[in-house]
């Protein structure tokens, strides 16, 4: 059983083949791919991971992914999406003729160069120090001399490191950390915390982290740059050629900006709870209520025989009780419908803004869950967590998670310290490339923190608002 250092650490089709997994998105059949012509159906080769593609809420979500979804839609294409489970592998495929283009950034290297086509925008990373704002920050790689920084132990985090620590003529205090399931992620997240003090990743990593955690630094840079890019086979120049020129144009348009702000600048933390346009709940609680919409949940819970103060409590993480909130991953109103979710029900986008629509649309999601975790989780009391958790992930994961706490030794009907434990290994290649996973990489410290928010709001309300 694998330990970390830390505490932390309708369904989605997905079908997993010896190291691949095959999703399709378009119905065309594909012909073989021949100069200067495209095909039908353009399969794209890509990775699991936080910016190229990813399942969140039961929608396909990534940078990368919508990128190349952009181009075959431009190029009036359908898709079909080949998950590798590493770069070589993805290389191999491409080789082979399996694939017809990689959407991952591919090292835009001498190495590589040999054996690929980089195409479309070119992805300049560095290496980053990531420590908290203060004061008294590093501004320059020199202030190191005597800091303590943590890295993953051999990773080129800490080659880099022990470079730079030669140049400088020593000093760094360098700290290796070789916990299995802990990951680069993890690190920027202890150093949020406070937990460690500096640490180093690549700078997409950094910024994508900036979204959850808005209380770190990540402006100095201690790399040189490092270019990366899609690939395509070498010898169908003339596809690179296609996807570069879209490239050029796609960089000037507006969907190409929102998609790079979507996943590199919106907060993924939600709305505080001292944000100045909305109520504290002890104000509503002093009152003698939970929100204008109490009536609401107590209409909708009543349909599935819930507690109306546990919905109340999920709207009340979801969105602070705001009905116009879109989140970043464009969610909406009180329960934070995803847009798949919301046509899955029978609602507008439009309609996903009215309280009574939005809560009860939300109601038959959360009963339809209940359905499908009944056979795993027969306790209804125990199985209320993994819906709540289900609600936030989507029950790709938590299937997936149910699947990797049975494997390693937990207990796969019991929530707290067993599957929310495995739910966060979701984010380590290692446990979403492990043949039990289905539904790959997934961000899980935000459904633990979902989950335990919501118990706690709930009881609070249980303590001061009659059922």
């Amino acid at each position: 059983m694998k330990k970390s250092i830390k505490a932390i650490l309708p369904t989605v089709a997905a079908i997993i083949v010896m190291a691949v997994t095959v999703v399709s998105c378009g119905h065309r059949r594909h012909s073989h791919l021949v100069a200067a012509q495209l095909p039908d159906t353009l399969i794209v080769g890509t990775l699991y991971s936080p910016t190229s593609y990813f399942y969140y809420k039961e929608d396909t979500m990534g940078y990368e992914y919508e990128r190349i979804c952009n181009f075959a839609r431009d190029k009036k294409l359908a898709t079909r999406f080949v998950i590798a489970h590493n770069m070589e592998a993805a290389i191999a495929m491409l080789d082979s003729g399996t694939i017809d283009v990689i959407a991952y950034e591919i090292p835009v290297t001498a190495e590589y160069r040999n054996r690929v086509l980089s195409c479309g925008i070119e992805n300049i990373t560095h290496q980053i120090l990531v420590q908290p704002r203060s004061d008294t920050m590093v501004t320059d790689v020199t202030q190191l001399i005597g800091r303590d920084v943590y890295v993953e132990r051999n990773s080129k985090y800490e080659a880099r490191l022990r470079n730079l620590d030669d140049e400088l003529g020593g000093g760094i205090r360098i700290h290796t950390v070789e916990e299995d399931t802990l990951i680069a992620d993890d690190l920027v997240e202890m150093v949020a915390n406070g937990e460690l003090p500096l640490t180093i990743v690549d700078s997409d990593i950094a910024r994508l982290n900036r979204t959850y955690y808005n209380n770190i630094d990540i402006s100095l840079e201690v790399s040189f740059p490092q270019r990366s890019a899609w690939a395509v086979k070498k010898g169908n120049q003339w596809l690179a050629d296609t996807i570069n020129a879209w490239s050029r144009g796609e960089q000037a348009k507006p969907a190409y900006k929102l998609i790079l702000k979507r996943y590199f600048e919106l907060s993924k933390r939600g709305i505080s709870d001292d944000d100045p346009e909305i109520v504290s709940v002890s104000d509503n609680l002093r009152r003698g209520f939970i929100s204008p919409y109490d009536n609401i949940f107590r209409h909708h819970a009543a349909t599935i025989g819930w507690d109306w103060r546990m919905l109340a409590a999920q709207a009340w993480v979801e969105s602070k009780f705001r009905n116009d909130v879109v989140s970043w991953a464009g969610a909406r109103g009180l329960m934070q419908l995803m847009p798949r979710t919301a046509r899955a029900y029978g609602i507008t986008l439009e309609e996903a803004t009215d309280p009574d629509k939005n809560v009860g649309a939300a109601v038959r999601s959360i009963s339809d869950l209940d359905r499908s975790l009944t056979r795993l989780v027969p306790d209804p009391k125990e199985r209320l967590n993994f819906i709540i958790a289900a609600y936030n992930s989507g029950i790709g994961h938590i299937y997936d998670a149910i699947a990797l706490a049975r494997k390693y030794g937990k207990n796969p009907a019991m929530w707290f310290d067993n599957v929310e434990e495995a739910v966060l290994w979701k984010a380590n290649p290692e446990f979403y490339n492990d043949p039990v996973c289905r539904f790959g990489y997934f961000r899980g410290r935000q459904t633990v923190d979902y989950v335990r928010n919501v118990t706690r709001y709930y009881q609070l309300y249980c303590k001061s608002i009659k059922n």
